[in-house]
């Protein structure tokens, strides 16, 4: 291997750091997500006592969304960078995410595409939930983009089962 190769695939190696900002990035997604999460909260408890239970449900899916939108922003910032960048040390004693250097890039796929669905899951009961105010084409098409998630996952799956062997 002559200089110029080995050079050219130092900085290349290197490069993976061009990633590390993008995971702090989502970093700062999950605190927005955090701040709107409190904000739909402390909305809510005002008029708690006023409101009707399908809509009191429709603000707890809402939130429960959220926290599974914050769950995925962590399993993707966390592994991406283990997979794609450095490993993440943590110190003996320090309290350590039991997956956290388990999810390979594949796995993550996967994780990534379940957690897809389960939002997907929760958007679709929120519509149905408030299906009166809402045509049934645009019904159908929900359901439509549901399936299609759920495909996709199936099929991302079982792609990487056949990639295992």
């Amino acid at each position: 291997m002559n200089k110029l190769e080995a050079r050219f695939e130092k900085v290349l190696y290197a490069a993976r750091w061009l990633l590390a900002p993008l995971y702090l990035g989502l970093s700062l997604a999950l605190l927005l997500l955090f701040i709107k999460f409190f904000q739909e909260a402390l909305h809510f408890f005002p008029i708690i006592l006023s409101t009707t239970e399908s809509d009191m449900v429709l603000v707890i899916l809402s939130l429960v969304d959220m926290a599974l939108v914050g769950g995925l922003i962590v399993m993707v910032m966390l592994s991406g960078y283990e997979n794609f960048v450095s490993q993440i040390n943590i110190s003996e004693g320090d309290e350590k995410l039991s997956w956290l250097g388990k999810l390979d890039s594949g796995s993550l796929k996967q994780k990534v595409a379940a957690s897809i669905v389960a939002i997907s899951s929760i958007h679709l009961l929120q519509k149905f939930m408030n299906a009166e105010h809402i045509t049934n084409d645009k019904l159908m098409w929900y359901v439509i983009l549901h399936l299609t998630f759920v495909l996709s996952a199936i099929g991302m799956a079982w792609v990487d089962q056949l990639n295992r062997k």
